[in-house]
């Protein structure tokens, strides 16, 4: 299993991943290498899956691939890639995609596209939207492949089973597959298939990985196969993919378990029931169990020289990590991705002295190296002596850039040039005033010398509407957007904690965890003015964002009942600011942005109409 980090868009250098992967495959022993799912083109391409340039590209682009693999010396290893397709003879109509997109999986051996296969079940939940892009499929492939001799069957005479070495069957189904009842799973079992392998593109969440696992147990049993799950890493704007791909035997029994957030080949030698006599229903449309039909198509590799094998890794076990650690390495991924795919070779920030900043400079300088991170310090005239201290301190602590830029005198110049107009000197536009300033310093900076903008709200903020348009909302990627305010605290004391165990100072001041948060807009403010304290307010924010409950559900579950009203207003009149925000990593089951998407003109508020008692309104789970 190979999962590697895919770039959408970048056919020539996913092609040269897949060969480059192959070989080190090949130099291990393996037979048969799985790639992530639309491993040739990138993960999710979206609309470019529209585009019949793209899709004519990626269908030359597989067919070169097959070619290169043999020119190399690789021809006799069985490698199942991920690409985008078309359905051929499908015509146009009202509700297909357009040109009827596949997103496919291709087997490449002895030089050539041998067999192809489509996703069945198509996602359109959360961040996925497949109906819009791809036609399902409706063919199951079983490939025969020898199972003796060096790789690639160089063994003369081995023509499968009954002759020479033993040969098994293998099938290929796709990500979605696993996550329905019928389909390719079922008629698997059907086929009589010794080893199901899946190209996966599955994004990461908190405590997915452990969801995976039961699912490729259940999976596994239900194909009466083994599974491998070979998962896409890396990250592609708000996704990001963690990897942590698995294989179980047909008894659910964990057999390898590759690592999270990195690139990897996980090698394992199966010990596989050997195929026997033709391949079940063969040719035949099977009921797959889910309204559908599938055809099992079968194809028997002809034996193909390839490299001799070397030592194979059997079982290797990489660790699921902590939660507080998966979470912040899926941050650093996001982040290093986002600024090295969209060739940014730096980022900057404004850093404030307050928890959230000191985070999101910590993990940009994790995702991209402190060299490459450019700090500012914007002092207003309420900002706080520890404030800059702190931000002082965070940089000297973690090697960053930084620059004092003042902003006091700059506020003053545009409220002296407003007051003509009926600016106040005080309250909500003289705070968001100072906010924009800041914003604009930063823009400026950042088309100056080329750096890439990140902004330092949390979730709690972007929630609560408590993020100004223009001023700290201005920039291109925001690492914490979907971190709630609480479990900010939670990674900043993590990331600590994991420096002075190897012996490295802490990068986050204490001073910047303990203090009170404020933005320091006004004298004296703290956010326990205007919001509740952080701890009731997040766990209120979790059941409404997270777990979308109505406001009788809320005080039910014992939210306050006042609470819950001046927090559902906060977050639905808020809902054009977000619309505004740039993309950050996607950690929950529930970004805003992808995942929670609902109408800025929304007349609509929880408590207006309060179902009968006992009756479940409407779109309430």
């Amino acid at each position: 299993m190979a999962q590697v980090n895919a770039t959408v868009g970048d056919l020539a250098g996913n092609a040269d991943k897949i060969v480059d992967w192959t070989r080190r495959a090949a130099q291990q022993g393996a037979r048969i290498v799985v790639f992530p799912e639309m491993m040739l083109t990138g993960y999710p391409v979206e609309d470019l899956a529209l585009r019949a340039s793209f899709v004519a590209a990626s269908i030359e682009t597989v067919q070169r691939v097959a070619g290169r693999l043999a020119e190399e010396g690789l021809g006799g290893v069985a490698v199942v890639a991920g690409y985008l397709d078309r359905q051929a003879g499908l015509a146009p109509r009202t509700g297909l995609p357009a040109g009827a997109p596949l997103d496919a999986a291709a087997l490449l051996r002895g030089g050539r596209v041998v067999i192809t296969t489509a996703k069945h079940h198509l996602p359109n939940y959360g961040v996925f939207d497949e109906y819009r892009y791809f036609v399902p499929g409706n063919s199951l492939p079983v490939f025969r492949m020898p199972a003796g001799g060096t790789p690639g069957g160089d063994t003369a005479g081995d023509t499968g089973a009954g002759a020479g070495p033993e040969a098994v069957d293998v099938a290929i189904a796709i990500c979605e597959d696993l996550w329905q009842q019928g389909g390719p799973v079922a008629v698997t079992r059907q086929a009589g298939a010794a080893l199901l392998v899946v190209p996966n593109a599955s994004p990461y969440e908190r405590g997915k990985d452990d969801v995976r696992l039961a699912l490729c147990q259940r999976c596994a049993g239900e194909a009466g196969a083994a599974l491998a799950y070979s998962n896409l890493i890396g990250g592609q704007d708000e996704l990001v993919f963690d990897g942590g791909s698995l294989l179980v035997a047909a008894d659910g029994e964990l057999l390898a378990r590759g690592p999270q957030f990195e690139e990897a080949l996980i090698v394992t030698d199966l010990d596989l029931p050997a195929a026997r006599g033709p391949v079940r229903l063969a040719g035949e449309p099977v009921d797959a169990g889910d309204g559908t039909v599938i055809t099992i198509r079968h194809v028997e590799l002809e034996p193909v020289a390839g490299p001799a094998g070397g030592q194979i890794a059997r079982g290797p076990f990489w660790p699921s990590l902590p939660d507080q650690e998966e979470v912040y390495r899926a941050l650093v991924l996001g982040v290093r991705d986002y600024v090295r795919k969209n060739g940014f070779r730096s980022v900057i920030l404004g850093l404030s002295g307050g928890i959230d900043s000191a985070l999101t400079a910590t993990i940009a300088a994790d995702a991209v190296g402190p060299d490459n991170v450019y700090t500012v310090l914007m002092p207003s005239r309420y900002s706080s002596d520890h404030s800059v201290g702190d931000a002082e301190e965070l940089v000297k602590r973690q090697g960053l850039h930084s620059v004092i830029v003042p902003i006091r005198s700059m506020v003053d110049a545009f409220e002296a040039e407003l007051a003509p107009a009926g600016f106040p000197d005080s309250g909500l536009p003289a705070e968001n005033l100072q906010a924009r300033v800041r914003g604009v310093t930063l823009m400026g900076l950042s088309n100056a010398a080329g750096h890439l903008v990140l902004t330092t709200g949390n979730k709690s903020e972007l929630a609560a509407g408590y993020s100004t348009l223009y001023g700290d909302s201005a920039g291109g990627f925001g690492p914490i957007k979907d971190v709630l305010k609480t479990l900010v605290w939670e990674l900043a004391r993590w990331r600590n904690a994991e420096a002075t165990a190897r012996g490295e100072t802490p990068p986050i001041p204490e001073n910047s965890i303990t203090k009170p948060p404020s933005a320091e807009l006004a004298p004296g403010q703290q956010d326990t003015d205007s919001l509740p304290d952080y701890q009731v307010l997040d766990a209120l924010l979790d059941d409404y964002v997270e777990k979308d409950m109505g406001s009788a559900r809320l005080i039910a579950a014992g939210h306050d009942p006042d609470l819950v009203q001046q927090v559902i207003r906060l977050v639905d009149l808020a809902e054009y600011k977000r619309r505004q925000y740039p993309p950050g990593p996607k950690i929950t089951s529930r970004n805003f942005g992808r995942d929670r998407r609902l109408p800025i003109t929304n007349a609509w508020r929880e408590g207006a109409v309060e179902p009968p008692s006992g009756v479940v309104a409407p779109g309430e789970p």
